[in-house]
């Protein structure tokens, strides 16, 4: 289509030039005004219209009413573009009062601190600290310990056994997923030579689930052999350990019990450190609360594990680093310190 010179020339500034330069909607309206107002720049050529034949006023008439759809057009896309940014630049803007500028910090697990803080204390005492696998042979978890084969703990129904590998010379039952930290103990005196003082902290796993039983859970074993070692050695050991873990005095008694690796064999029981021994609802109001087992290390494991009984003595104990995170932070489910939920750990800040 032929439009003429001058209507032209206005299209391309408004369309090209003027409307693309205006950087808000009030100079984009603006700029309309100036060119398709009532005094605009295009009205003012529709205004010629009057003073033209009518053959050519009919032309010129399409020619403008075309210019201004144009003009309107362009003016409506550039609209939307200024709208936009306008919008992006209010959301830029937006100060969120809610955010943390800080994300949270994680934190360490209960049984995870339970355990460092185990570490330190024994380590403080002159324990060195050990560990060992978690697939271990039946020998070192059960035989050199005394435990035999009839015994309760070597059955089934308790014990997690692993299949061996193909082609391997090995069957069913001499693979077991260790049941206690005991074989640490076993390796530990094939490896060295008395005297020995150490703590094997680590997972070992039995088959049982409950709201004070885990199949999976987390156990400290402590083990001293020397010349001369006796009952009150130990003894003296757990005060001072329960001492410095709880940051004050406590009581420690012995219990007789029988154990297969130790004689004579003991449970051991702390005074209260949240009462005082007066009584409460951790320690159900008997002043005393339950840890675990411990004695002297009988002589036939000292005879597995090549060292003479008749020169060396030796104790041991053990008890769950579960239990003692439980009774630190009063957990009254132990499964609430494996299901790993959020809003639980998150009640253990450093």
């Amino acid at each position: 289509m032929s439009v003429d010179v001058s209507l032209a020339e206005l299209l391309h500034a408004f369309v090209e030039v003027e409307l693309p330069a205006a950087g808000t909607l009030d100079e984009a309206y603006a700029c309309k005004v100036k060119y398709l107002g009532k005094k605009g720049l295009v009205t003012e050529v529709t205004r010629t219209l009057g003073a033209l034949p009518p053959e050519e006023r009919r032309t010129r008439g399409q020619q403008i009413n075309e210019a201004k759809a144009s003009c309107e057009a362009a003016y409506e896309a550039r609209c939307a573009v200024l709208r936009a940014q306008a919008e992006a630049s209010a959301l830029g803007a937006f100060e969120d009062l809610t955010w943390i500028a800080t994300p949270p910090m994680g934190t360490l697990h209960p049984v995870t601190r339970t355990r460092r803080a185990l570490e330190r204390v024994f380590g403080a005492m002159g324990f060195d600290v050990v560990d060992g696998p978690h697939v271990e042979f039946s020998r070192f978890n059960f035989d050199d310990l005394n435990i035999g084969p009839d015994h309760p703990a070597r059955d089934m129904a308790d014990t997690f056994f692993v299949e061996p590998p193909a082609g391997s010379r090995w069957s069913l039952g001499d693979l077991v997923l260790r049941t206690h930290t005991s074989p640490v103990q076993v390796r530990t005196m094939m490896q060295r030579r008395p005297p020995i003082r150490i703590v094997a902290l680590g997972t070992v796993f039995r088959r049982d689930d409950d709201a004070t039983h885990s199949p999976m859970f987390h156990q400290i074993e402590g083990l001293c052999i020397d010349e001369r070692v006796s009952m009150a050695d130990l003894r003296a050991t757990l005060y001072r350990f329960v001492s410095a873990f709880f940051e004050r005095p406590l009581e420690v008694r012995f219990r007789p019990s029988f154990f297969p690796f130790v004689e004579p064999g003991a449970e051991f029981d702390m005074q209260c450190p949240f009462c005082g021994g007066k009584g409460c609802s951790v320690c159900k109001g008997s002043g005393w609360i339950e840890l675990g087992g411990a004695g002297m290390v009988h002589p036939a494991v000292f005879e597995a594990c090549g060292i003479d009984p008749e020169r060396y003595t030796g104790w041991a104990f053990g008890f769950g680093i579960d239990r003692m995170a439980m009774l630190m932070h009063q957990i009254h489910d132990l499964r609430l310190l494996f299901e790993n939920d959020v809003r639980f750990l998150e009640q253990f800040p450093c």
